[in-house]
């Protein structure tokens, strides 16, 4: 049996890097990591309180569901921040004992804000 570890980065495509990084840094906060090196693809690391987000550049898929959740510890206050800062959030929203949100990042990668377990 693999002894998995836990989510070590999840990669999203975009399609313009300057302004998903804005997004991603401004807005929610998350910081550039430089060890990042010189690969075959364009991009950018942003790490996450564990793990990392890989922001590629390319063609963003169809939404039909996918997306990556992040906790946050006060779901009502990461709401009004973003909400404040003009992002439009869907919820929050009751789910077993726990509660989520929905934003899109500016390409439409769905973006879950996770309150609880």
């Amino acid at each position: 049996m693999v002894n998995l570890t836990g989510i070590h980065h999840v990669s999203i495509n975009v399609t313009d890097l300057d302004t998903a990084v804005a997004f991603y840094t401004d807005v929610l906060g998350l910081a550039l990591d430089s060890t990042r090196p010189d690969l075959a693809v364009e991009g950018v690391w942003l790490n996450l309180p564990v793990g990392q987000l890989h922001l590629i550049v390319g063609d963003v898929p169809a939404a039909s569901g996918q997306h990556f959740a992040v906790g946050v510890n006060d779901l009502d206050e990461a709401v009004a921040e973003l909400r404040g800062s003009g992002v439009e959030v869907r919820g929050p929203f009751p789910v077993g004992t726990a509660r989520q949100a929905f934003l899109s990042d500016p390409d439409g990668n769905a973006i879950e804000l996770q309150a609880g377990r």
